[in-house]
């Protein structure tokens, strides 16, 4: 009984991020740990994005489980006989915070600086500002997972997934930049 609960309850967040496919990602402005602003979609227009998002320390945590795979198979530029070959896409990944965490933005920032792989740090943006109209507008209900979509060079949502990294989803992932 408990699995058909858990099934049923992966099928309706499935069937939700699937009413987001379509629709143009909201703008959401963010900066990196030098504090430079980037706006999405704006600023990615003209290329496949690949976006991360997280507003929990949960969610965070299982956004994290993103870090490696998508950075050896999106960002890591090939070396030898693989050289040339790869993708050329943005990838961001975005804690949110909002509300009274959003006073813990700047300490966020500087525990990145300490801690991630300084190859990484371009691709973590920073959101400090509202939840609602992007929860409203990517229907993300879910509080304790990540949410990643994936926007055409247009900047509108061709693919939406959420919770922890697993193969087949960067596989779905890939499939669709392709």
């Amino acid at each position: 009984m408990k699995n058909i609960v858990i099934f049923c309850l992966l099928i309706s967040a499935a069937d939700a991020l699937a009413q987001v496919v379509g629709k143009a990602f909201p703008n959401l402005e963010a900066e990196t740990v030098e504090d430079k602003k980037v706006s999405l979609p704006a600023d990615v227009r003209g290329k496949y994005t690949l976006l991360g998002l997280a507003y929990s320390r949960k969610s965070e945590d299982e956004l994290n489980t993103w870090f490696r795979p998508v950075f050896e198979t999106f960002i890591q530029k090939p070396t030898g006989l693989m050289a040339g070959i790869g993708y050329d896409v943005y990838v961001y990944f975005v804690p949110m915070f909002t509300g009274i965490n959003a006073a813990a933005t700047g300490t966020a920032k500087r525990k990145a600086l300490k801690n991630t792989d300084p190859h990484l740090l371009p691709h973590i943006l920073f959101y400090q500002g509202e939840l609602k109209p992007y929860k409203e507008a990517l229907d993300f209900e879910k509080r304790d997972i990540p949410y990643f979509f994936v926007l055409d060079p247009e900047g509108n949502i061709i693919f939406a997934t959420s919770g922890s990294y697993t193969a087949d989803k960067l596989e779905e992932v890939e499939e669709v930049i392709e």
